[in-house]
């Protein structure tokens, strides 16, 4: 994990700090809203893992409920409509693999890159937040490596007649956290996160996933690359 130093300089109070806090934690309540719903959803598919993947989205609930005590101990009302812009791409994209019965899609989109933006996001995060949010992210963020691994799993497990698919899912979304990142760069930046740093521990997260699936190093370096340019 990148580290870095706690900043002394950042003013949790100030008008500028907020004005950013408002859209990156309606980000994460809208990120885990996303998540309590995909995992509710998923289970309409993988019956047989119900109970762990409603075991999955209560977690989440209980994140999106922590992460709104963040904007209020600041004072701050999270700006909600933009984070479900912010998310729109992953959220049609999941919505229409799961009409479509595609559940590697799904998993891939939810369990696999969701989950390693958000370890991503709340790794670089935790160093420079307030001391309250401090304890909330720590708290999730040991939970969001057991969603990954849940995802990792069941890919492994099917992973000779998940390849392809796995593969065209990966094209169609990468680019779209690419984006995403460049769009939030700013407001992260504000709170303390340099957008390098977020780059580098989503690639580490989302290729050590990809490995333990079952991917070779060469293909982990192709498929990382999909859209890349735009970061």
């Amino acid at each position: 994990m990148p580290e870095l130093a706690v900043r002394p300089d950042l003013d949790y109070t100030s008008a500028v700090y907020k004005d950013a806090y408002s859209r990156i934690n309606a980000i994460v309540i809208e990120g885990e809203q996303e998540a309590h719903n995909n995992y509710q959803q998923m289970a309409a598919l993988l019956p047989d893992h119900q109970g762990e993947l409603e075991r999955l989205a209560k977690m989440e609930a209980r994140h999106m409920k922590g992460f709104q005590s963040c904007g209020r101990n600041l004072s701050v009302t999270a700006d909600m409509p933009y984070a479900k812009e912010f998310f729109s791409g992953l959220h049609s994209n999941f919505q229409n693999a799961l009409a479509e019965g595609k559940i590697v899609t799904c998993l891939l989109i939810q369990a696999l890159i969701i989950e390693a933006f958000a370890i991503a996001a709340y790794n670089i995060y935790i160093p420079v937040a307030d001391d309250f949010a401090r304890k909330i992210t720590e708290g999730v963020v040991k939970d969001e490596y057991t969603h990954l691994n849940f995802g990792e799993e069941w890919l492994k497990a099917n992973f000779e007649t998940a390849k392809d698919e796995l593969e065209e899912a990966n094209k169609a979304n990468l680019p779209l956290v690419w984006r995403m990142l460049n769009q939030v760069q700013e407001d992260a930046r504000v709170l303390g996160m340099e957008k390098e740093a977020l780059v580098e521990d989503f690639m580490i997260s989302y290729g050590e996933a990809l490995s333990n699936i079952g991917f070779s190093t060469r293909e982990i370096m192709r498929m990382s690359a999909y859209g890349l340019t735009a970061a």
